[in-house]
């Protein structure tokens, strides 16, 4: 049980929960970091030797098939240990992981440490989501969401110029550890700092609701769909990024990292536009529940548009990385929204519960479609002997994935509003 510190005046809350929301943010930026080291440093020079394109397909595979059996239980083990402890361990889990990258030297190997990072990463989500049920009220919390999921924009903005100094200085195997220490340094201040508000600590004492339960209801089975088809998206634009920039414009792993932050500044807006329009339009009088549908439908045509159109446009680095940016703008703006949705439906014991179940989806649907990516491009550019046309499948490809998601939320998921059979359930176990 986490109690609220006797050392801090009430008056103050309010304050605090910027404090709390930053170390969410820089959570998530770790994550990110430890996430996408690993695909800058195998973009070129002594890892691309070791790991082909179909072999990098896997081992993001057998990273998102880890993260789809984490996100199985992670949230509910969150909700039932409370947010200190749950994002704690995560925290843990995922830096040793990372460090252990250091000390691998195949592919195979590479891939068993990859599971391993999928396991503790996937706890971020949900114990942010959780954090921010317990510190934020419902206006608020698409904007808090942006502000901490904003982390894992900044991340792929700062991994590949730090990647790149660090790994041309002091090789691969240090950067894996050097980047551990911060994992670790975070640890530390979370453990000491984070407590939770009074008024969520009597939350944390009510009935948790099963995960069956949970996932039988329209909301969190359509939920997961939906995830399935627009979280692989994202995937694609921060995992193939370096390959695509060193295989058809020719960059190196130093000009990756002068170059590639642009799409992720980009981005990086997304997380505060998207988060800051839904407070917008529900402040001018639409309903909670429709500014939110709202919001990700418009951030979902955002990402297919620019894939959708990227062989037609694209005939320059730069047009490439406006299409990524794009793209990841739109997605940055959807995460923002569907973070928040959680807590406007089910009670708060169960908001990491439902986001770790919705991530089944980002899980299954990025181990999918990263080994068919690989697939695909070998395939394609093996019979066409042009890496161009291979990249440009994936594109149309992508696209039409964020085309599908849209539709399974603006017909499928149904209302975003308070499921009372949920609350009454929790009630009833009081």
């Amino acid at each position: 049980m986490e109690l609220a510190s006797p050392l801090l005046n009430p008056v103050k809350l309010p304050k605090m929960r910027w404090v709390m929301i930053t170390m969410a943010f820089l959570a998530t930026l770790l994550n990110y970091v430890h996430r996408l080291s690993f695909t800058y440093l195998s973009a070129d020079g002594e890892l691309r030797k070791m790991i082909p394109d179909s072999a990098f397909g896997d081992i993001a595979a057998a990273f998102f098939i880890a993260y789809m059996i984490s996100n199985a239980f992670s949230g509910y083990v969150i909700d039932k240990l409370g947010t200190r402890l749950g994002y704690s361990l995560c925290m843990a889990f995922w830096t040793t992981a990372g460090l252990f990258h250091a000390f691998v030297v195949s592919p195979f190997q590479f891939g068993v440490a990859r599971f391993f990072l999928g396991i503790g990463e996937a706890g971020n989500w949900p114990a942010a989501l959780k954090l921010t049920s317990e510190w934020f009220p419902p206006h608020e919390r698409s904007t808090a969401s942006g502000i901490f999921n904003s982390g894992s924009a900044l991340g792929v903005i700062i991994v590949p110029p730090l990647v790149a100094f660090l790994g041309t200085n002091y090789g691969w195997q240090a950067t894996f550890i050097i980047l551990a220490v911060f994992g670790y340094l975070w640890l530390a201040v979370f453990w000491f700092l984070y407590y939770t508000p009074n008024k969520s600590e009597k939350d944390t004492k009510v009935k948790i609701i099963p995960p069956v339960k949970l996932f039988k209801t329209r909301f969190v089975s359509m939920f997961a769909l939906s995830k399935f088809f627009l979280d692989p998206v994202w995937y694609f634009v921060t995992f193939w990024i370096g390959r695509y920039l060193v295989d058809v414009h020719h960059l190196t792993l130093t000009q990756i990292g002068f170059y590639a932050i642009l799409p992720f500044i980009i981005a990086d807006l997304g997380n505060i536009v998207g988060g800051y329009f839904t407070q917008f339009i529900i402040k001018k009088g639409m309903p909670i529940h429709k500014a939110r549908k709202l919001s990700i439908c418009l951030s979902a045509a955002i990402m297919a548009a620019p894939l959708l159109l990227a062989p037609f446009i694209i005939h320059s680095p730069i047009s490439a990385l406006i299409v990524f940016g794009i793209t990841g703008f739109g997605y940055t703006s959807y995460t923002a929204n569907s973070l928040a949705t959680p807590a406007d439906i089910v009670p708060a014991s169960a908001t990491a519960t439902v986001w770790g179940l919705g991530c089944i989806g980002t899980g299954l649907g990025g181990a999918l479609f990263n080994f068919l990516s690989g697939r695909s491009l070998s395939l394609v550019t093996t019979t066409t002997h042009d890496y161009t046309a291979g990249y440009n499948t994936l594109f149309l490809g992508y696209g039409v994935l964020a085309v599908i998601g849209l539709l399974v939320v603006w017909f499928l998921i149904g209302p975003f509003t308070k499921n009372e059979e949920l609350h009454a359930y929790v009630e009833a176990g009081k």
